[in-house]
């Protein structure tokens, strides 16, 4: 296997297990008012991630970029979908 391609395969199961144990120690308190924040950086990955595959010249690339795509816009519609319902308990009922 290509050097090169080990390295970011580590490097992305490096950032997956940092991201769990961050997320972990969170309080769930700040939890949702963090994840409406992060929507715009998800917004960024998907992004990067559809450029990375429009520059994939080998599959597992392509399937990486794929899979980015698919989690962050899974990660960004969650978040919209929690920020809402947060938003919706501070309106007063009739």
């Amino acid at each position: 296997m290509d050097p090169a391609v080990l390295s970011l395969l580590y490097l992305v199961i490096l950032m997956i297990f940092l991201g769990v144990e961050l997320i972990h120690h969170v309080p769930s308190v700040l939890h949702t008012p963090l994840m409406s924040g992060a929507n715009a950086i998800h917004g960024v990955v998907i992004i990067g991630s559809i450029i990375v595959m429009g520059q994939a010249t080998d599959t597992l690339s392509m399937i990486l970029g794929f899979l980015a795509v698919v989690l962050g816009t899974l990660n960004v519609v969650g978040g919209f979908v929690v920020t809402n319902r947060m938003l919706e308990m501070f309106k007063k009922k009739s």
